[in-house]
């Protein structure tokens, strides 16, 4: 896989992480259920980027 592929694959999950882990956090008011969150997207974006 390209360069610039990897890198938009990581943008692409970039922008879900951080406007999601703000809603994350203001539905359950938990910094675990946060990381949680950020930690499954971050699992998923290297699933994408070790393709």
């Amino acid at each position: 896989m390209e360069l610039s592929r990897r890198i938009g694959i990581l943008v692409f999950f970039g922008v879900p992480a951080i406007i999601g882990g703000g809603i994350v956090l203001a539905i359950w008011g938990s910094m675990t259920a946060m990381w949680a969150y950020e930690a499954m997207l971050a699992v998923l974006a290297g699933a994408f980027v070790s393709r």
